[in-house]
């Protein structure tokens, strides 16, 4: 009875023992060291277990940094093998806290560093229209749009043509021609619309004329390699494959209208995009807007350093200008017109708010990007904290929400 109501409602098994299925990293420190409780991190822990339990995430890994210390690096679950249709003989692999996981859009937060990292060296000004760089893109009015309003959601190309082959973002040149053609929806950024794919192509693309190399090795260069990163890389090399998250389609299919409005702000379902992140010539990819890999602690580790004033272990990745103009708030709270919630932008990030925003309670200077809705990745100043909130199970009206609520709760009471 018990299996039958799991897959109805398209739910991993979680009948294990917690225990058998948590993995603790040694580098968490003593909570005390920095002003918290264990009682107040084992917390934190009981509700990453509650979100577990809710059987929409077959994994989880979870990073937290407290002025600069890990307090918590562990995850729970399976890697791959306990997804909704898998059953009790499907070859298992237990998740670990050291895994590579698909950021989604949370990839986007790294993406628009590199491009104030590029302004910062003087390569680009992001106040130039993108057809500066790229006359190509000037086509049906889009000649004042700059590279400022794309990082900020305001470039009016929010989304690919309908009914788009979804096999149609491996092609580059097409996807770049296709943008090209797009008549935008505004060509002065006074219309807020998330852009859930478009603008990676367009920086991509930048990064190429400008420097004459990819943006996959302006990352390597600028933050994977000074910053020590093992994995943060667009896409995920063969040989680090045995052990990345697979992503699923959890909890029943999104009624109408929500299924509508998740297609035409991902461009594909939440089946289809589990599907499509699980294909290995996803991982040959490079998607600067959707497929950044990298582990929880590594996604710390970048807030961190942003919250250091661009510094990290010595080593000043950007200077602390160029963070103040990434973070910094642009416009108002405005009603988001591709997800149809009231948002809060910097250029490139998720901005938090007062009295509640996108991170939570008292969020006001927090700032972050989340990733296919369960994905969180924020940096908060006041709190002095980066989290890393990592899963592999893709679901959007379920149960599992006040679970996630709850824990990002927990994590502002540190």
């Amino acid at each position: 009875m018990f299996e039958l109501l799991r897959r109805s409602l398209n739910l991993s098994n979680t009948c294990f023992p917690l225990e058998e299925i948590t993995h603790q990293l040694p580098d968490e420190v003593a909570p005390e060291s920095v002003g918290v409780s264990s009682a107040q991190r084992d917390k934190v822990w009981r509700s990453v277990e509650h979100l577990y339990k809710t059987g929409t995430q077959p994994s989880i890994t979870v990073c937290i940094r407290k002025k600069n210390k890990i307090i918590l690096n562990r995850s729970i679950g399976h890697a791959y093998g306990n997804g909704p249709k898998d059953s009790a003989t499907t070859p298992k692999s237990l998740a670990s806290a050291d895994m590579p996981m698909c950021l989604y859009s949370a990839s986007k937060a790294v993406t628009a560093i590199l491009m104030h990292k590029l302004a910062e060296q003087g390569a680009v000004n992001l106040l130039d229209p993108v057809s500066f760089y790229l006359p190509e893109f000037r086509q049906k009015g889009k000649g004042a749009i700059t590279l400022h309003h794309i990082l900020s959601h305001r470039g009016g190309i929010p989304g690919l043509p309908k009914d788009l082959p979804l096999e149609t973002i491996y092609d580059e040149e097409h996807i770049w021609k296709l943008l090209c053609e797009s008549k935008p929806i505004t060509v002065d950024g006074t219309k807020l619309a998330y852009h859930a794919i478009t603008g990676g192509f367009v920086f991509q693309r930048i990064v190429q004329k400008v420097l004459g190399i990819s943006i996959q090795e302006y990352l390597d260069q600028h933050i994977r390699q000074p910053m020590g990163m093992e994995h943060f890389t667009f896409g995920l090399p063969e040989g680090q494959r045995n052990h990345v998250a697979s992503n699923y389609a959890t909890a029943p299919n999104a009624p109408f209208p929500l299924s509508r409005l998740i297609k035409r702000a991902l461009g594909a379902s939440f089946s289809e995009a589990a599907t499509l992140s699980n294909n290995p010539r996803w991982m040959d990819t490079c998607l600067p807007a959707a497929n950044l890999y990298a582990t929880a602690e590594e996604v710390t580790r970048f807030y961190q350093m942003l919250l250091n004033n661009g510094e990290w272990n010595g080593k000043q990745i950007l200077q602390p200008e160029t963070v103040i103009r990434a973070t910094q708030v642009y416009g108002r709270f405005s009603l988001d017109r591709t997800m149809l919630i009231p948002m809060r932008y910097s250029a490139g990030l998720m901005l938090g708010g007062d009295p509640i925003g996108m991170w939570g309670l008292n969020t006001k200077d927090a700032y972050g990007h989340i990733g296919l809705i369960n994905k969180m990745c924020w940096a908060d100043p006041n709190r002095e904290m980066s989290t890393a909130i990592l899963t592999s199970g893709l679901a959007l009206v379920s149960h599992h929400v006040p679970y996630l609520m709850k824990l990002m709760h927990e994590v502002n009471k540190l």
